[in-house]
């Protein structure tokens, strides 16, 4: 099996001169094609190596969303080392917690990332610091790495990624160069990338895809850190300037290009395809979407960071009864599963290690078509384990040889073989009344136009709806929303200014966060 760093030789040779990234920070056009992208960082990796970096050592990357990051990406792989990628956001604590996991040998940064040394010890402990220009343009050295340093191989460690450490230490996810190929695969045929696209791409693991299928990737002039506080007017100028015809990003960053007056909202017109996920996608936003773009495929995308993609749905392939069904508490519908990968719903037992199962111990576990259960996945791009095991027990179990993932999602498969949401496992509310998953209320509470984001949770044997509005709604709206839920025995509606969300997406609800403010 080839590599990324392989398949990006093979782009380099077919269209040298194709734009493989294009950025615009504060308006400044910048872009590099895919022969100067392969120099660039050919001399990064040689600039690395003359430092003191070696192939299998980690190097802690502090680079924003840039042309910038992508060149010292592709230099570390072409070195044979390992990319680590933490949230520095997170606070100090969990800098120090995930350098002590896995201890970098080096460290990338912008100046501002350098500022973090001064605060952190694990970040000064790192041996070797390279300060990172916002300009791809200028190399520190040209030329190639020795011959005696060989490409890397499917096995060879390639990214090491962290969880958010929320609810215990931060877990760390290693790819390797043939999972990384097995991901570009399932991704490519899932979002339909075909060579000469452009494609403003937000999300970093999308753009690796697009490089290695020759689609030229625009970044968006934004920090997508905070996708739901993006400048909506920026990204809609570069729409106007690059007409993309394709994009992908969590629903937080459509929902601030929704927001935007209408003369900028119009600039979606050019896209021919919008993927969004990382985070529950509501009918309502699907349908938003698409009266904006009316000539784009609007498109679902379920996974996770273990299991991109898992399933995806075009909006024109929900049907009336779909809606339907989403609007009377059957959950979230989130459509086929990607061929890549095999899609198991077992009685829900989150939070019980399963260990090692028989296949006729598999099968017991496993719920009958139709009824809801705990969804688990296995296939080539699924990660098989955490670094040091941290973690596996809990998310991970054999059936015979074959390893499996526990998503945490709690679903079902219809007659179709169609992949419903019914929300997070731990998230369920259980009490003397019987047992709801959240998507099935928040599905609901949805459909209001009223409703911005809505949860669904339980407390000391109560039911509340917290929601955040849009707008204000009248007395007769609420009772309308209250009677649509009559079924889900709700309590108490509560109106919050701003329900939690995760840091990465800001779209998911933060449902430990959100029991601390209930009282």
């Amino acid at each position: 099996m080839i590599t990324i760093p392989d398949i990006i030789q093979q782009r380099v040779a077919a269209m040298p001169d194709q734009p493989a990234l294009i950025e615009s920070p504060n308006g400044v056009h910048r872009e590099l094609t895919y022969r100067e992208l392969d120099v660039l960082s050919s001399a990064f990796a040689k600039r690395l190596y003359q430092n003191g970096v070696r192939p299998a050592e980690t190097v802690l990357v502090f680079v924003p969303m840039s042309i910038s990051l992508y060149v010292c990406l592709l230099g570390i792989f072409r070195l044979g080392a390992t990319a680590v990628f933490l949230d520095p956001s997170a606070g100090l604590k969990h800098i120090n917690d995930c350098c002590q996991i896995q201890r970098p040998r080096a460290f990338l940064g912008t100046w501002k990332a350098h500022l973090l040394r001064l605060a952190s010890p694990a970040l000064r402990h790192i041996p070797l610091h390279f300060w990172i220009s916002s300009d791809p343009k200028r190399p520190a050295g040209v030329g190639s790495l020795p011959a005696t340093i060989s490409t890397p191989q499917t096995d060879t460690p390639a990214l090491i990624t962290f969880t958010s450490g929320s609810t215990g230490k931060p877990k760390a996810a290693m790819r390797t160069h043939g999972f990384l190929i097995a991901q570009h695969q399932a991704l490519s045929e899932a979002i339909d990338l075909k060579p000469g696209e452009s494609d403003l791409a937000t999300l970093p693991i999308f753009v690796l895809a697009n490089l290695a299928s020759g689609v030229t990737s625009i970044l968006p002039d934004a920090d997508m850190s905070r996708p739901g506080l993006i400048d909506s007017r920026c990204v809609a100028r570069q729409i106007e300037r690059y007409r993309p015809t394709r994009s992908e990003g969590s629903p937080a960053f459509y929902e601030r290009l929704l927001s935007a007056p209408q003369n900028e909202t119009s600039s979606l017109l050019s896209f021919q395809n919008i993927y969004t996920g990382g985070a529950p996608i509501f009918p309502s936003l699907l349908e938003k979407i698409q009266k904006a773009a009316p000539q784009a495929n609007v498109v679902a995308v379920y996974g996770s960071t273990e299991a991109e993609p898992i399933s995806h749905i075009d909006w024109k392939q929900i049907s009336s009864d779909d809606l339907k069904a989403m609007r009377s508490g059957k959950g979230l519908l989130v459509g086929q599963p990607v061929p890549q990968i095999e899609v198991a719903i077992l009685h829900d037992q989150w939070g019980q290690p399963l260990g090692q199962l028989t296949v006729s111990e598999f099968e017991k576990k496993r719920v009958p078509l139709g009824q809801h259960g705990e969804i688990c996945v296995t296939g080539e791009h699924v990660l098989k384990g955490y670094l040091n095991g941290q973690g596996d027990s809990e998310t991970k179990f054999k059936v015979d040889d074959k390893t499996w993932h526990r998503t945490g999602d709690a679903g079902y498969l219809d007659e179709s073989g169609r992949l419903w949401l019914l929300g997070r496992c731990a998230a369920r509310v259980e009490d003397s009344r019987g047992t709801l998953y959240p998507f099935t209320v928040e599905c609901v509470a949805q459909t209001y136009p009223f409703v911005r984001r809505s949860a669904f949770l339980g407390k000391d044997n109560q039911r509340f709806l917290a929601v955040e509005y849009s707008q204000v709604p009248t007395t007769a709206e609420r009772d309308t929303l209250l009677h649509s839920l009559k079924w889900a025995h709700i309590d108490r509606l509560i109106p919050l200014k701003n329900i939690p969300v995760d840091r990465r997406h800001n779209a998911k609800v933060d449902y430990p966060s959100l029991l601390r403010i209930i009282k």
